[in-house]
């Protein structure tokens, strides 16, 4: 979606309750995207949550809430977007709670226990008034649920599971009160298997309830690294050399209360409760449930710090700049609860299957009843069998199967610092062929230093006169050159010119006009090699960089354009900077060459620094001297294979000039020590400048779709396998009861294995 369709819209997240397969996902879906305005609908069971895309002004959100409602299911304004608030723990005697699991297997167990009896010669049994007694608070207390879920979802001219567990336990419950009236023959009464199944859907909708909250245990996890309160120093305060503050000159003020600029106070052992910058103080922070770095990273005045980092030994004075929504961890737990509440468009297939799945599976009991009646010539085996059909066949694993798994593994890849904010990243990522990086700041440091500075021989300026005003034309800038600048001549104690209009050329360097020094009045460019035009002062320019080049330095030109840009460019001098690999560099090549993937590097630098760093590192190919707007272009033609295939491309990259590239590449991986623009054009964001981290990224994308592959291989086998022996008699109606739930706690049980999950590339730093 474009930035301007984006302005038009707006979102809405609801919290629904009442759904209870894939099949009420497809309803609330398709009366969703009926709703005039909406532009796109996504429900998902898992987290019992809808996101809803509106034009603005089309519907509001009484209006959509109203909608849900009337098509039988609650539905109330969702958490996703800032609320921190703590998930509220579910009643005991809720309708998936403890309570009424307990209370259906006591009453049920009179009625089920003596069928254990019969294999050692007793026969005991309750009368059939006792087994009706037993039997009916069951059928109709605790299993209200299901009658009133699934009337709603037939007035709406649908069907979900409660429908499919009403009419057969009815079933069973109707035959037996028949047979109980008019016969005395109470052996031949099915009020267990009525009974049973409630119980055993009960178990099951039980299960699924703890085992989802299990998967969503990243979110809670990250919740409670918000500290309630602050200590928020008094104004009048006057800060001193060491950190001394009584507890009179501070005041604990929760949380949304404090604003940026406010000076907040960290004692030792307490979490950081703001964003911000170091004032005052030293210490260890752990910022491990952050991003993932196992070691505590030292803190020192001016360094920022993350709210919800645990503070080690020392007092920090601390100014916010960042609280509640806007803060990193606020955003962090948004990225990873958008991540669980969309889709992978795998999911759009089990949504078709499962619009049409419930009226199917009735007509199967239909026809299953009718045809057992016809060769059998009995009603009641006919009407065990055809329940034994609508109680089997219920879709609950089916719509579990892909949503747990992407709880799962996205919950604990953000425990390790990799935010899988795209879930089509998981379909993606196993058939990635070619991963190419950016090179500054993703495998360099990203913090070059100025190396040398080379003037040519035609002008008779100082050295530092040159410095001073290459500097001036980088103030207020903040790329990693402009910074190498500013650096060396802060060292070599040189205050830099200052400039006017000066304003930055996209892909090519900066551009401006000192107001002293001996260039006043002219204008000047500092530019990358690659952007310079082919003629005689570009070989001389090559020629005079030609040493920097062969030590693997990058190189950048000033170059005067005369009084407003008057005359032919000339070259004042070459400027050489430096940006050393960072350590683990190699180590995140071999891992992915382990993975049997091509490595290239996009870069800006010359073709001989480039393949210098390329080479000493393992890079399969180089593509240096590019600008920054031809990096979509490369990946857009690694993507496409000589014979007309598709090669499956990730881009890994830090900066502005990244983000178109991250955008069109398959799966877009964004370092979170750069810009905020990568890091929304990603789907995944590394939450440390650790290329080891690409590595892991895709294991775990492997890993949780393996595990969607076979939790809907095992949703949909179950059905095939199951449907077929309930209707030839092999599963009465309890063991197909039993079955259906231990399904579905199966298939979250099996996406749950993920949280055993542990990065192995970046263990071996």
């Amino acid at each position: 979606m474009s930035p301007e369709e984006a302005s038009n819209s707006q979102f809405f997240t609801l919290d629904i309750s009442g759904m209870t397969c894939a099949s009420c996902v497809s309803r609330v879906e398709k009366a969703l995207n009926k709703i005039p305005g909406v532009e796109a609908a996504s429900v998902n069971l898992a987290t019992e949550q809808a996101r809803v895309r509106v034009q603005k002004g089309a519907s509001n959100l009484d209006e959509i809430i109203a909608l849900v409602q009337k098509t039988g299911y609650e539905a109330k304004e969702g958490s996703i977007g800032g609320n921190l608030d703590r998930k509220v723990e579910k009643s005991f005697w809720a309708a998936d709670g403890l309570g009424r699991v307990i209370l259906s297997f006591l009453l049920s167990a009179p009625l089920f226990l003596p069928m254990f009896f019969m294999p050692f010669g007793i026969h005991w049994s309750l009368s059939g008034w006792w087994q009706l007694a037993l039997a009916t608070p069951v059928q109709f207390i605790l299993g209200w649920r299901f009658y009133k879920a699934g009337y709603k979802s037939l007035m709406a001219g649908a069907g979900n599971m409660d429908l499919l567990v009403s009419l057969g336990t009815s079933a069973a419950y109707g035959l037996s009160l028949y047979i109980l009236v008019t016969s005395s023959h109470a052996h031949e009464l099915y009020f267990e298997g009525s009974a049973v199944i409630i119980c055993m859907v009960l178990l099951g909708k039980w299960l699924e309830a703890r085992a989802k909250q299990q998967t969503s245990e990243a979110i809670r996890t990250l919740q409670k690294l918000w500290p309630e309160q602050a200590k928020v120093l008094n104004a009048d305060l006057e800060l001193q050399g060491n950190v001394g503050v009584g507890a009179d000159q501070y005041r604990n003020l929760p949380l949304d209360q404090v604003l940026p600029g406010d000076r907040v106070l960290v004692l030792p052992g307490e979490r950081i409760p703001v964003d911000g910058v170091i004032l005052l103080g030293a210490s260890h922070v752990d910022e491990s449930l952050l991003t993932g770095e196992s070691e505590p990273v030292k803190k020192t005045l001016g360094l920022k710090v993350i709210g919800g980092a645990l503070n080690g030994e020392g007092v920090l004075v601390v100014m916010a700049q960042a609280v509640g929504i806007e803060s990193v961890l606020s955003q962090i737990i948004n990225l990873v609860e958008e991540a669980q509440t969309q889709k992978a468009p795998i999911q759009k297939l089990v949504d078709q299957v499962s619009a049409i799945f419930v009226p199917t599976v009735i007509i199967l009991a239909l026809i299953t009843g009718i045809g057992n009646w016809l060769y059998l010539d009995s009603i009641s085996v006919a009407i065990l069998r055809a329940v034994s059909v609508l109680v089997i066949a219920c879709p609950c694993a089916l719509g579990l199967a892909t949503p747990a798994a992407i709880m799962a593994g996205t919950g604990v890849a953000a425990r390790f610092g990799i935010l899988i904010k795209d879930p089509q990243v998981l379909e993606l990522a196993h058939k990635l062929n070619i991963v190419a990086f950016d090179k500054t700041g993703t495998l360099t440091v990203g913090k070059p230093r100025m190396l040398a500075l080379l003037p040519f021989d035609h002008w008779l300026i100082d050295v530092d006169q040159i410095l001073a005003t290459a500097a001036g034309l980088q103030l207020g800038s903040e790329h990693p050159l402009a910074k190498a600048l500013l650096d060396a001549a802060k060292i070599k104690g040189i205050t830099p010119f200052t400039t006017s209009s000066s304003r930055g050329l996209p892909g090519i360097g900066i551009e401006g006009t000192p107001s002293n020094g001996p260039l006043t009045g002219q204008t000047l460019r500092l530019q990358s090699i690659a952007s310079l035009e082919e003629g005689t002062q570009h070989n001389l320019i090559l020629q005079k960089a030609q040493a920097c080049f062969e030590r693997g330095q990058t190189v950048s030109v000033l170059m005067d354009l005369g009084k407003e840009g008057s005359q032919a460019p000339k070259p004042i001098a070459v400027i050489a900077f430096g940006d050393e690999l960072k350590p683990n560099a190699k180590l995140a090549v071999d891992a992915l060459h382990a993975l049997h993937i091509r490595i290239v590097m996009l870069s800006g630098d010359n073709l001989a620094a480039a393949n210098r760093v390329g080479k000493s590192i393992g890079i399969d190919e180089v593509f240096a001297e590019i600008m920054p707007g031809n990096k979509a272009e490369i990946i857009h033609k690694l993507q496409i294979t000589s014979t007309g295939t598709k090669h499956f491309v990730a881009m890994i990259g830090d900066g502005v000039n990244d983000a178109p590239a991250l955008a069109i590449a398959d799966v877009g991986m964004a370092m979170s020590t750069g810009t905020d623009v990568a890091m929304q054009a990603a789907g995944i964001t590394l939450m440390r400048g650790d290329p080891t981290l690409v590595a892991d990224a895709i294991d775990i994308s492997k890993k949780t779709w393996d595990k969607i592959r076979q939790n809907l291989f095992w949703a949909f086998a179950f059905n095939t396998i199951g449907i077929p022996m309930a209707a030839l008699g092999y599963l009465s109606p309890m063991l197909a009861g039993s079955a259906m739930a231990l399904s579905s706690f199966c298939v979250l049980t099996n996406a749950l294995l993920l949280k055993r999950w542990q990065p192995g590339h970046s263990k071996l730093i």
